[in-house]
């Protein structure tokens, strides 16, 4: 059956169509080439219609695909300048670091293997194409637009133009995909020219003859370790897995209407494993990995089951969050919602709380509520407790402190929880109450690295900037630093664990104070202002991190006297927030913010980010890092700079492992191994020698601040 047989849409839509079935699916099936410009390597699995590949090999079907290496701002310059050997060797490198990324990847066993059988067999045959500063702007919108162009044995074309390596399934409806175009070679004059286009395009880029782009053949000791993977490989077999794969992610789908998304490999096999053990565990999944979104599922599982569910957050800003994403990903069902903090107090009234948590008939109930509502002793007394009540606790470890941790008390049936971090740092009773209520942490964890070898983050660079103390500074934490060694000398020894400063509040609060010094450093400000004046360019969204509004002021003033479009972001400032935000999304510009924008708010489209307000505790510097590495449209990566103040420490302090130096060195070293220019940490490694920090082992070091 030809591909002419079809009546394709002129466009599809996730919301109204199943891209899928209505095209993907009958155009892999009824073709025998399919020529396509994707991404990098490692989402070629994103582009292949698994439920109909078997059609497509079984009829000697082939794949030509051009793809582009992952490779640092300066390889990519010297590349453009032409073919070498030595060009040659880096494209090699980043396609290995690809490979390796891919196979360690055990949740997507199944479908790499497949990928390395493919490639192997010549399948799919692989170039790399590095289009340079001077492609013409047609070049440029083929990379940016992921066009496709099937072909069928009688020469008939469908081309399109969309993006669609956003989800395990490529083009089903499921996904994060907008929409497509489509053109036929067989419809009218315009499409016909459409597809003459693309072809031509595709196969003056194939053979290396557009100029602004060089393209490079496949590595063949890359093919080779793809064989090596492929070895024993049976396609059939591979392929009947990777169903079982796709229909797991299908029972999971918490919207079961056409159009909804689908978890991801790394969110099916966490809540499979929360099933496991009894419903019961904590999600350590990296900011910006969709933890809402997995919750959203095992909530809808729950809902079905007749499970009443509250939810708890730390902020009122995730309070309208998850309303928001609730009402917008389970709108296949009523759902009758409580919200209580933040100025609803209808929970208060006489028997409404807790008729709300007594068992349902049928209905569908949500219970939304801040943490601080929550451990108030009005709410625990009328909450009606059961199995049938399940606890979803947002950003986990916060309920983790002395007053928080009052809600532990609920007895339920289904928890879980979810963090990025869960583990408190520096409160290892903290830390216990809230694994001993919710359980241990669901393994294995999803981490920074994880997210971005999946493509669930943003690459990006890193930029840390040291400056020092002024004299006055340096005075002050000197002073601070010795009524420290005075109490920790009065102190017992024994600190296993940290308890520390959980059992000391004064050590602790000294340790507070002595953090602000680093965090209000006067340095910041001018070092801030060189920061933007030299890099910032119309068009970009950075965002300042500042720790208190009189530091906010001075470098929100220094940017717009520099004539930078720079505004004001904190919780209760004089404008309006919201309108802020959307002005920043359509602007963009320089949002110099205080902390409220740690937990709940997203700005995914934001490219750079300047973190000034430093901490004793590291969640803050690891919630930051992942609001700016969410993905967004257009956006390839994305830059930090990370302002790092170092006091001088006198060689007879003896509380090093305790410093926020130690803490901050640490973190930023960890941070910077992952980065696409990981020397940039160089000097921060020499300097944590020279303060005799073993960055390696302290990496999680420092204080919980529940105040922060």
């Amino acid at each position: 059956m030809g591909l002419d047989r079809f009546s394709f849409q002129p466009s599809y839509n996730k919301a109204d169509d199943n891209i899928a079935d209505e095209f993907y699916f009958p155009c892999m099936r009824n073709s025998n080439q399919y020529d396509r410009i994707s991404g990098y390597f490692g989402s070629t699995i994103y582009i292949i219609a698994w439920g109909a590949l078997k059609e497509f090999i079984s009829a000697e079907g082939r794949m030509r695909l051009i793809c582009s290496p992952c490779i640092s701002q300066e390889d990519e310059v010297a590349l453009t300048e032409g073919y070498s050997a030595r060009n040659s060797d880096v494209i090699a490198a980043s396609l290995r670091n690809e490979v390796e990324a891919m196979f360690s990847d055990k949740a997507l066993s199944a479908p790499y293997r497949l990928l390395a059988y493919l490639v192997s067999e010549g399948i799919i045959d692989v170039q790399i194409a590095i289009p340079g500063k001077y492609s013409d702007a047609e070049i440029k919108r083929l990379f940016h637009d992921k066009v496709g162009l099937f072909s069928d044995k009688a020469g008939n074309i469908v081309g399109f133009r969309g993006s669609m390596n956003e989800t395990f399934k490529g083009l089903s409806s499921d996904g994060n995909i907008e929409s497509i175009d489509v053109f036929l070679s067989w419809d009218d004059e315009r499409d016909r020219t459409r597809v003459t286009q693309a072809t031509s395009y595709f196969d003056r880029l194939w053979h290396n003859q557009v100029k602004g782009v060089i393209v490079y053949p496949f590595p063949e000791a890359v093919r080779n370790t793809l064989k090596q993977h492929a070895s024993g490989a049976d396609w059939h077999t591979l392929l009947d897995e990777i169903q079982v794969i796709e229909n797991r992610s299908l029972q999971w789908k918490p919207c079961k209407k056409t159009g909804g998304n689908t978890p991801r490999p790394h969110q099916t096999a966490a809540l499979d494993a929360w099933i496991a053990n009894e419903r019961r565990g904590i999600f350590e999944h990296a900011t910006g990995s969709g933890k809402t979104f997995t919750a959203i599922c095992a909530i809808r599982h729950a809902l079905d089951m007749g499970d009443v569910v509250l939810i708890l957050v730390p902020s009122r800003d995730l309070l309208r969050q998850w309303q928001s994403e609730l009402q917008k990903t389970l709108s296949d069902i009523p759902i009758q919602y409580l919200f209580c903090g933040d100025g609803n107090t209808e929970w208060k009234r006489p028997g409404v709380l807790r008729s709300w948590t007594s068992p349902t008939s049928g209905q569908h109930k949500i219970i939304l509520a801040t943490m601080d509502t929550a451990c108030q002793p009005s709410f625990i007394q009328n909450v009606k407790q059961g199995n049938y009540l399940f606890v979803v606790a947002d950003e986990v470890h916060r309920l983790g402190s002395t007053k928080r941790r009052q809600i532990l008390q609920l007895d339920t049936g289904a928890r879980l929880g979810l963090s990025a971090t869960p583990r408190r740092y520096g409160d290892p009773e903290g830390t216990r109450v809230l694994f001993d209520y919710f359980a241990d942490i669901i393994s294995p964890p999803f981490t920074l690295e994880d997210a971005i070898n999946k493509e669930v983050l943003t690459r990006y660079f890193y930029y840390p900037q040291t400056l020092s103390l002024s004299a006055n500074e340096q005075e002050e934490w000197n002073q601070i630093t010795g009524e420290i060694q005075k109490l920790i000398a009065r102190t017992s020894t024994n600190d296993e664990g940290g308890t520390l400063f959980a059992n000391n509040p004064r050590l602790k609060q000294l340790c507070i104070n002595r953090a602000r010094i680093v965090k209000n450093a006067g340095g910041k400000i001018p070092l801030a202002t060189h920061i933007l004046t030299e890099n910032f360019k119309a068009g970009q969204k950075w965002i300042v991190y500042c720790d208190n509004r009189v530091q906010l002021k001075a470098v929100l003033d220094n940017a717009m006297q520099a004539g930078l479009d720079a505004y004001e972001y904190y919780s209760d400032m004089a404008g309006d927030r919201e309108t802020t935000l959307k002005y920043f999304e359509l602007n963009g510009g320089v949002l110099v913010s205080i902390k409220c924008l740690d937990e709940g708010v997203d700005i995914p489209s934001t490219t750079h980010a300047l973190i000034l307000a430093s901490s004793q505790n590291p969640r803050e510097f690891i919630q930051r890092r992942g609001r700016i590495l969410r993905k967004s449209k257009d956006k390839h990566f994305a830059k930090l700079y990370d302002a790092i103040a170092l006091p001088v420490v006198a060689g007879e302090e003896n509380d090093r492992s305790l410093s926020i130096i130690v803490a901050e060195l640490s973190r930023a070293i960890q941070f910077g191994k992952s980065a696409e220019n990981p020397a940039c940490v160089t000097d921060l490694k020499n300097i944590a020698i020279e303060f005799q920090i073993d960055f390696q082992n302290l990496a999680d070091g420092g204080i919980e601040d529940d105040d922060e």
